[in-house]
């Protein structure tokens, strides 16, 4: 067993490792330890707790840490807002803030566009729980993954995955793009040894990543590291989240 972070995740030293010690929450107590693998961080993570309940938010960055920031920023008040504009916690109302992000990082990147073209390719896994009156919500876009530990018959802790992963090496994920894009031979192809999306992005769902959404978005030549096997022509990742 690891003594500490630090060990799991290279050492004092690391200026990007952060962790929270157990703090008391509605329904027990977390902790939180952030491991970076890129020389910027392009993650965010939140956790906010209240006296009937517990919000947690895993924002994967890709791209760019644009995504996830925006996220982070918005993600929280939005749901706390559409859940008292509704009266409760709900599927829909969860539903409503992912869509309320999307749209917002979307308008973002289209008023910035003729500026700062660079946010186009700029996306994030979006994976958030909440606990609202003993009932659990989880919802995500991509493949970031929320686990439960549960005790087995021999009473040994086991890890319970609750979300499905939207990765386009997944054979269910793979059919669902071949059916939504019958006439594209290039919708998932082989690259670098992995399945990606137009050769390009391995999820297919995502927050952000605008250049693969909307014709308007789409990169020149001057990007080269996202280049594109044929013009976009229409939606290519998916924005709906997955309620679980």
């Amino acid at each position: 067993m690891f003594e500490s972070y630090e060990q799991v995740c290279g050492g004092e030293d690391d200026s990007l490792l952060w962790s929270k010690d157990l703090e008391k929450l509605s329904h027990g107590e977390f902790l939180v330890c952030c491991c970076p693998d890129n020389a910027v961080l392009e993650d965010k993570s939140q956790v906010e707790t209240g006296r009937h309940a517990t919000f947690v938010g895993v924002y994967d960055g890709h791209g760019g840490p644009e995504a996830s920031r925006y996220i982070s920023d918005h993600f929280f008040d939005d749901l706390i807002r559409l859940a008292r504009e509704n009266g409760a916690m709900s599927e829909d109302v969860l539903r409503s803030a992912f869509s309320e992000i999307e749209n917002g990082f979307l308008t973002l990147v289209r008023r910035a566009y003729a500026i700062t073209p660079v946010l186009a390719p700029i996306g994030s896994c979006c994976l958030v729980g909440v606990i609202w009156k003993r009932m659990l919500y989880v919802a995500n876009l991509c493949d970031s993954r929320a686990v439960m530990g549960c005790l087995n018959r021999s009473y040994k802790i086991v890890a319970e995955q609750l979300t499905r992963d939207h990765n386009a090496c997944m054979e269910a994920v793979m059919k669902e793009l071949t059916n939504l894009h019958p006439e594209d031979s290039h919708i998932v192809v082989m690259k670098l040894g992995v399945w990606r999306i137009m050769g390009v992005i391995r999820v297919s769902r995502s927050t952000g990543d605008a250049y693969l959404k909307r014709p308007e978005f789409a990169l020149d030549p001057s990007f080269p590291r996202f280049p594109l096997p044929q013009p976009l022509q229409r939606l290519k990742i998916l924005r709906v989240s997955v309620i679980c």
